[in-house]
């Protein structure tokens, strides 16, 4: 199942890969920053063996950019069909993995979500993404998808929650919200907003149940009930046992909410949602992540203080900098005028991506570019939140910059499976 890397040539969307090649040319320079010390040698490649190299992070992200250059090349010659034949087959792997990483896996920071190789770490959880999203897309193409039907859309949900509850099951978290950001392409494919909105609805009262006493909530959606009752005396003849069970069910949201937050998320769970709804409680302990990164993103200013010359990024006073606050570096080094360009590739980026799955003939390789977007836009605006204090901080990268082989590759994959799909769209697929 090879095809002609020629023809490749002549209808790859070279726009999208030279912004893939300007992030991940940035990110890497951004991690040598975060790993540099002032009395390092000046050349490391000179006077380091490779075992002593392999002590860097920013000599192993060069490794991890090295083989994605390969796998770039392997997804060119794969004959583009290739992602919609095996889409299903690739999932059902994808979810034997994620079984078999939760219950063999070692323990790392009380996550069982990481398989070691040797001297390499993977995540299966990252690549899960790319598998859910080929199979979504897959079933959505089907000649006899019906939104309306309720079998469909069951069986979607199946598909897009399986690998989260996977996940979830080993202890990662931050990894298994992504999943989320799928129903934006499955909205786009004609998914009733109604979901949507009922989801944002659930998240808000959610929220409210923890900054709101319990009384004064149950006070309040006990008067908005009676209201429509006597407002609307057709809720109150056709729909009343709708409108109270809607009733019961928030009810039991605000009630049963401290049970969730007490008996069902982790300890470090609880500390990232109470950094959030109040950064400045604990800004030596709980906070000092988020208070070091905010630290370091205004102390940047306009033009930033210089490659090399970022003061929070040399002193490791922002932990886990080369991956999950990587932005941090950005902010502090190259200032507002180096963050907002970063921003503006991430931003090209994703309008490049929608127009090519916008572009395309097949329902399977449109549905397919809407997740790919909706994927990464999920990723950069999460992590962009943590590092601004926006969002909690669920452990999860900064697409094509953060330190890290799993991230880059599934990144990767996910990008260049849509390339190769467009770069045949003149071709049209089954579905």
């Amino acid at each position: 199942m090879l095809s002609s890397p020629a023809r490749y040539s002549r209808s790859i969307d070279w726009i999208t890969v030279l912004i893939y090649i300007s992030l991940v040319g940035l990110g890497w320079m951004c991690i040598y920053a975060a790993s540099y010390s002032a009395d390092a040698p000046a050349n490391p490649l000179n006077n380091l063996r490779f075992d002593q190299l392999m002590a860097f992070n920013w000599f192993k992200q060069l490794l991890w950019i090295g083989t994605a250059a390969v796998l770039i090349i392997v997804l060119l010659v794969v004959d583009y069909k290739a992602f919609d034949t095996l889409a299903y087959g690739l999932y059902g792997g994808m979810i034997l993995l994620l079984i078999f990483t939760m219950l063999v896996a070692r323990p790392i920071a009380g996550s069982r979500s990481w398989l070691e190789l040797g001297p390499v770490r993977l995540q299966p959880a990252e690549f899960a993404k790319f598998t859910t999203a080929l199979a979504a897309s897959r079933f959505m193409a089907g000649i006899n998808l019906r939104y309306q039907n309720w079998r469909d859309q069951l069986v979607l949900a199946g598909i897009t929650l399986l690998p989260p509850l996977l996940i979830v099951a080993s202890n990662e978290s931050g990894q298994a919200l992504v999943f989320a950001a799928l129903l934006l392409a499955y909205f786009r494919e004609g998914m009733s907003p109604l979901i949507l909105l009922l989801l944002a609805a659930a998240g808000i009262i959610l929220l409210l149940a923890l900054l709101v006493p319990k009384l004064w909530l149950v006070g309040v959606f006990t008067l908005l009930l009676a209201a429509v009752l006597l407002l609307n005396r057709r809720v109150l003849r056709h729909h009343l046992v709708i409108a109270i069970s809607v009733w019961a069910l928030v009810i039991g949201m605000v009630v049963g909410v401290d049970f969730f937050y007490n008996k069902v998320l982790q300890p470090h769970q609880r500390q990232r949602i109470e950094v959030l709804l109040n950064p400045s409680a604990d800004p030596l302990g709980k906070g000092w992540n988020v208070t070091q990164s905010k630290i370091a993103l205004g102390s940047g200013g306009l033009l930033g203080k210089g490659f090399l010359q970022g003061t929070q990024t040399k002193f490791d006073f922002v932990p886990e900098q080369s991956t999950d606050f990587i932005f941090c570096t950005v902010g502090e080094e190259f200032g507002w005028a180096g963050s907002l360009t970063v921003i503006g590739l991430y931003l090209a980026l994703l309008w490049r991506i929608l127009y090519v799955a916008e572009r395309q003939k097949s329902v399977f390789g449109r549905t397919y570019g809407y997740c790919v977007a909706s994927i990464l836009f999920f990723h950069i605006a999460i992590n962009m939140g943590m590092t601004m204090g926006l969002a909690p901080v669920v452990g999860i990268p900064l697409p094509f910059f953060s330190y890290g082989g799993s991230s880059l590759w599934s990144f990767t994959i996910l990008l260049f499976s849509l390339l190769a799909i467009d770069a045949y769209r003149k071709q049209d697929l089954v579905r």
